[in-house]
């Protein structure tokens, strides 16, 4: 969706711009909604601690 490097999304989600949620095996997943405000130019607060 974003048409970049898939770990260029890892360090959005390490800068808090995303949420990531891990699944057992260790992938990350990000909400739908997050990623569209990413997408049209509304990124949300930076998170602490995630």
């Amino acid at each position: 969706m974003f048409r970049v490097d898939p770990k260029t999304v890892t360090r959005w989600a390490k800068a808090g711009k995303l949420s990531a949620i891990r699944t057992l095996g260790g992938h990350r997943r990000y909400r739908e909604s997050e990623v569209r405000a990413l997408l049209q130019g509304q990124i949300p607060q930076q998170r602490q601690g995630d």
